[in-house]
């Protein structure tokens, strides 16, 4: 699995690039709280919004997900255990007020890069009225 890479997976490049085209600028394989140890493939940190680029295998997609016949007990756990800590994380997040932002790999990127300009957008203008009153 050490050949597995945790960030800057061809589809995350992807919607990174396109994002950036777009003149969003973010950090990246960051830490949306700081207290705790899980990682954002990018994070807005003024808007307060956390973008995840999912991989289907490893995350357990319902479309693509093809669970491996040798050792199929361990990996059913370990996939479970992904998603189940994906959710915690979006519900950990949701609670600090964080916007948490999902897509699969096979998504299209360019789709995902409007998504996450509209949310974006939208919370910075949230926050600026908010500073305003």
């Amino acid at each position: 699995m050490q050949a597995n890479r945790r960030r800057d997976t061809k589809p995350e490049l992807r919607v990174r690039r396109l994002a950036h085209a777009l003149g969003l600028r973010y950090r990246v394989d960051y830490r949306p709280l700081a207290t705790e140890r899980f990682k954002a493939d990018m994070v807005f940190t003024g808007a307060k919004v956390a973008v995840f680029i999912d991989g289907c295998f490893w995350h357990g997609c319902k479309q693509h997900h093809r669970p491996p016949t040798a050792n199929s007990d361990y990996w059913r756990s370990k996939i479970a255990g992904n998603v189940m800590r994906d959710a915690l994380v979006d519900a950990h997040l949701e609670k600090n007020g964080w916007v948490s932002l999902r897509f699969w790999e096979h998504d299209d990127p360019e789709v995902a890069v409007q998504q996450i300009l509209a949310t974006v957008t939208s919370r910075r203008r949230l926050a600026t009225a908010d500073v305003g009153r």
